[in-house]
């Protein structure tokens, strides 16, 4: 997939995001309201949250598409990665809010149980947020968009989220009509351990951001396909040398090639020009090539 179709497809996914949780976040709050539900409220402004998450997405993944400058000479591949940590720290953060939120409730007074239209406005947003989780997480997996995958998640964390709501308030109505209020305190409970499964997701998603960010060397199984590509381009004698790295979603390869030593300058660049064509047109995550030209010989090592 080249990069300016695969960026049409990661922006409108984000465009997708950000419409949904804005009118997710309308639905839960009004209904919130009107039912009297603290917890749905509180899910309200974590589907709020994830517009932003949306629109800093968006913001990365439109830096990453830009063409190479003088000042980044390799592209922008790795805005992209450094949304993907954005949002991952606000999932974190936003795991800590609704942990300390459900905490509090145990210190204050026992509070009332809402209505029942409050699991109805749960029930919808679990729906729509599991379908956006799951276009968005298949998306980024096929086009290699770590940012999208990272905001993929951040539906899954509010589908966990809505999940925790739905049963703290089926709990609530249930103890509120059998006429034992301590069931109310489900809400909280549930909040905290869905808390902290949205901590986690936020970590782990840093990590593997990072990694992508500090540039990783492919080792040699994965850069085995660059090797054959070039070993199989007209002129190249030999592959002496071949590194390649990440950039953000992309592959910078550098590699030393030995051609006959008996062809002139012309010839040996041109040689070059079919070698970094072919490892770009054949492998759609490469960005940019460096090939080195070496006089072939059987003895010396280059």
């Amino acid at each position: 997939m080249k990069q300016d179709q695969r960026s049409r497809k990661a922006q409108f996914a984000s465009w997708m995001g950000i419409i949904g949780n804005l009118l997710l976040a309308i639905m839960k709050g009004t209904v919130g309201w009107l039912s009297g539900s603290r917890a749905l409220i509180a899910d309200a402004v974590h589907s709020a949250s994830d517009v932003i998450s949306s629109v800093t997405v968006l913001a990365g993944i439109r830096a990453a598409n830009k063409p190479p400058d003088k000042e980044h000479p390799y592209g922008h591949g790795k805005a992209e990665s450094i949304a993907a940590i954005i949002v991952s720290i606000l999932l974190i953060l936003v795991g800590i809010e609704i942990a300390w939120s459900s905490l509090q409730v145990f210190w204050g007074d026992t509070p009332q149980a809402p209505t029942g239209i409050a699991l109805i406005g749960v029930a919808i947003s679990i729906i729509c947020k599991e379908l956006m989780y799951q276009y968005k997480y298949r998306l980024g997996k096929r086009i290699n968009s770590p940012a999208l995958m990272a905001d993929a998640w951040h539906h899954r964390s509010d589908v966990l989220s809505s999940i925790g709501v739905f049963f703290g308030v089926a709990g609530a109505i249930i103890g509120d009509q059998i006429g034992y209020g301590q069931l109310v305190y489900l809400d909280p409970l549930a909040g905290i351990i869905v808390a902290l499964f949205i901590i986690r997701i936020g970590y782990q998603m840093v990590r593997q951001s990072i990694h992508m960010v500090l540039e990783n060397v492919l080792d040699e199984e994965e850069s085995k396909r660059f090797t054959v590509t070039t070993e199989n381009v007209t002129g190249v004698l030999q592959v002496d040398d071949l590194r390649a790295r990440s950039h953000g979603q992309y592959v910078v390869v550098d590699l030393k090639i030995s051609v006959d030593a008996t062809l002139n300058v012309e010839k040996g660049h041109h040689i070059s020009k079919q070698v970094k064509q072919a490892l770009m047109t054949e492998h759609d995550d490469v960005s940019d090539v460096l090939v080195h030209i070496n006089p072939y010989s059987e003895t010396k090592e280059c």
